[in-house]
């Protein structure tokens, strides 16, 4: 057997490197078209032999004796084919030479375009880079909704590689972004945007989808690039910022409801505190006792008046303030709203008045209730700062932006105010003087919430001071379209030529400003010396005079000493506050002929300037005193048979007090069921009903309206029912009388208010 074995000499066999350790080959390159391969260049040298052997041949032929003409055409053939070598290789070489030139500048274009296409390279991969170091993600989709390119951020954040995405859906991926439907493009573009939750591996994260689609009408092709930037830490403050505005809110609503509750049970036992003081002053008092009996009504009221603010800055600040606009007599609400702060003006004997302008529209559409609350808070201001000389409420037509406008504008001549003042008088809390030793009380909330109401109802609120001199706080509220012209005034005055007697100019210049609209003269004097002189001065003698019974005596010497002067021989009216009636004989008999009530309404003095008889309007509550009187003496006989549901002792006390004074009967229950048992029991008829709103069992409103379900069952006829409610906002006013109520008294009562209103109810 033979052995075959590997021989010494063989050389050893080749080494085996694993494959991550084998060189890597070089790659060739096989160059590109444009580029020319190097050609040889021919050398012709079969043709120059062949030339060559003819001419020998041609020499050969001559040593043998051819024939000369053979000898000399084989020699031309010769060197013709000499000629034509040479020429060839001259045309070769040529063209290698162009050829090798060519050759050059090909391979410098070539070199060129590599580099420019190795720049655009390095740049595009530059801006990959930069556009995945913002962290956006980046989507190119084609007109079915297929990825065409993803960013490496987008596959990153699947956990996928970018070329696995290609060609996939969104959908498909978890994410739900759609596809611009072609009713959309405009101009062949869209731009849309949306904010989209993508689910990854570390949770659902959001981002802010803004994506551009074109449209190719000629290639029918549609391009869908998108950008999508992580807004998930927005989301999450935007969730933490509705969470806090939620907890804020019911925090609102508790601390509103706190109040409410709070106040409700402050104004409780207020009311009982005012309303007994009321029929404690109706009693036998000596003057010391009678003095604290009224410090006893005037805390109360200040009391009542702060918790009303507190509960108004409440609602402010919820956003609960809301406005119910209707139609409204604006002269009757701002001459009401005068003649309620009377009161106080003639407490610290200043002066008061009132001017409406001739073209301020009869009605206005505003909110009643607020306006109300707007005019009492800049008058009481006035008022509570005034000590000296007066103040005085002008409401005429201006304009707001170049629209019509009602401005109502308070002065008095207070101590006014600095600038710094004028500025921060208007936030919460804020008061002119904030420091302990100040003379005036209050929160610092009056013109804070008048402000916030002004702003509500679109209008403007400014003020103009001078130190020392006053100041004017002026409301601007908007016209509607709809608000009737003012027609032209009639010179109705213009045979009246006045002079006013006055310690109050400010309230006299109101008055003046009244008669000189109405085409009448009107001057203002001191004593009947200055009335004297100015009559003189102006040539025309005084035919009417108007003296503030201040100035009078009740043996009339003032009037005894202008009518000795020559002054309003004609006619002469005084102006008396609610608390000098009793004076009205003596004047009658001293040769006063009519008087006015201060103060003084503008259409009033026209009357009574005019000649009429007719009787003298009064403030509200003095018609009420009046009223009271006249109806308590038509009814004193037999009385009324009246129901009170109240469940407060106090209230309900004061009521039965007001009442049984005037010599009426009352049942007293305590709360709604009680009441419609009262009323639907045989054998019991009630002539009216005073009703509370907030009882234990039944409150007052379900109680109205289970009385009214028993009239329309047994077809009585209604019952006079008057809802008592510390509630006096304008809302709660139209609520109840919804329901099926007669009227509304607020707390706390007021024996003369609440015998008014029902006498005027019952006599209805």
């Amino acid at each position: 057997m033979t052995m075959v074995g590997k021989d010494k000499g063989d050389p050893k066999p080749a080494r085996t490197l694993s494959p991550e350790r084998q060189p890597r080959k070089r790659i060739r390159i096989r160059p590109p078209a444009l580029a020319p391969v190097r050609l040889p260049v021919p050398t012709h040298h079969g043709e120059v032999a062949i030339g060559l052997a003819i001419i020998l041949i041609a020499g050969l032929s001559h040593l043998t004796g051819a024939s000369p003409l053979v000898g000399i055409a084989l020699l031309g053939l010769g060197a013709l084919a000499l000629a034509l070598a040479f020429r060839a290789s001259t045309a070769d070489r040529r063209m290698a030479t162009a050829l090798a030139e060519s050759e050059t500048v090909n391979r410098g274009e070539l070199e060129e375009l590599a580099d420019r296409m190795w720049e655009l390279r390095e740049s595009e991969e530059r801006f990959h880079g930069l556009v995945d170091a913002l962290g956006d993600l980046i989507v190119h989709r084609d007109r079915s909704g297929r990825i065409v390119y993803v960013n490496r951020v987008f596959a990153d954040l699947l956990g996928r590689d970018p070329s696995t995405l290609v060609g996939r859906t969104l959908s498909q991926l978890g994410i739900d972004i759609g596809l611009v439907p072609d009713a959309a493009f405009t101009d062949g573009e869209c731009l849309s945007s949306t904010d989209v939750a993508i689910h990854t591996r570390g949770g659902v994260r959001w981002y802010s989808w803004i994506e551009h689609s074109v449209r190719d009408d000629s290639a029918d092709s549609v391009s869908h690039r998108a950008i999508a930037r992580d807004i998930t830490a927005r989301k999450r403050a935007e969730t933490a910022l509705i969470n806090a505005r939620e907890r804020a809110e019911q925090a609102s609503r508790a601390k509103s409801s706190f109040l409410a509750t709070v106040s409700h049970e402050i104004r409780t036992p207020m009311n009982g505190i005012m309303g007994m003081a009321t029929l404690l002053a109706d009693t036998e008092l000596t003057l010391e006792q009678r003095t604290y009996v009224g410090a006893v009504s005037t805390s109360a009221s200040a009391l009542v008046a702060l918790i009303e603010d507190l509960l108004d800055y409440s609602k402010i600040e919820a956003g609960r303030l809301e406005l119910e606009p209707q139609a409204l007599p604006v002269n009757e609400l701002v001459e009401n709203v005068v003649e309620l702060l009377a009161a106080r003006a003639f407490a610290k004997n200043i002066g008061l008045g009132c001017y409406i302008a001739p073209d301020v529209p009869e009605t206005i559409t505003a909110d009643p209730g607020r306006l109300r609350q707007v005019l009492i808070n800049l008058l009481g201001n006035a008022l509570k700062f005034t000590d000296e000389g007066g103040v005085t409420v002008a409401v005429s037509r201006a304009e707001k932006n170049g629209a019509p406008a009602l401005r109502i504008a308070v002065s008095d001549s207070g101590p006014g105010l600095e600038k710094d003042d004028i500025n921060r008088i208007f936030k919460d809390f804020e008061q002119v003087d904030g420091s302990s030793t100040r003379r005036h009380g209050g929160a610092g909330l009056g013109l804070a919430i008048t402000k916030r109401i002004v702003d509500a109802m679109n209008g403007a609120i400014s003020v103009a001071s001078t130190p020392g001199e006053g100041s004017e706080f002026a409301v601007l509220l908007p016209l509607g379209a709809e608000t009737e012209e003012a027609g032209r005034v009639e010179p109705v005055l213009e045979e009246v030529n006045a002079v006013i007697l006055s310690p109050f100019a400010q309230e006299a210049e109101t008055i003046a400003m009244t008669v000189r609209v109405h085409g009448g003269r009107a001057a203002i004097a001191a004593t009947a010396e200055d009335a004297a002189r100015l009559a003189e001065e102006s040539g025309r003698p005084f035919n009417t005079v108007l003296v503030d019974a201040s100035l009078e005596s009740d043996d009339g010497a003032l009037i005894t000493r202008l009518h000795a002067l020559g002054v309003g021989g004609d006619r002469a009216l005084t102006l008396i506050t609610p608390s000098e009636r009793g004076r009205l004989p003596a004047f009658r008999a001293s040769g006063y002929g009519a008087f006015l009530a201060r103060p003084v309404r503008g259409r009033t003095l026209l009357r009574q300037l005019l000649g009429s008889k007719s009787e003298t309007t009064w403030p509200a509550a003095e018609t009420h005193d009046r009223t009271h009187d006249a109806g308590t003496m038509g009814r004193r006989a037999g009385g009324l048979n009246i129901l009170v549901a109240e469940d407060n002792e106090i209230n309900a006390m004061l009521a039965r007090a007001a009442l049984s004074r005037a010599g009426h009967r009352v049942t007293l229950v305590s709360n709604g069921r009680e009441a419609v048992e009262a009323v639907s029991a045989p054998g019991t008829r009630f002539d009216a009903v005073l009703m509370d709103l907030h009882m234990p069992v039944m409150d007052g409103l379900d109680a109205i309206n289970a009385i009214r379900r028993h009239e329309e069952e047994r077809g009585l006829a209604p019952l006079p029912i008057l809802v008592l409610t510390a509630d006096g906002q304008e809302e709660t006013r139209s609520g109840v009388l919804a329901h099926g109520a007669n009227g509304f008294v607020t707390k706390p009562l007021d024996p003369d208010e609440l015998l008014a209103a029902l006498e005027l109810q019952v006599t209805a």
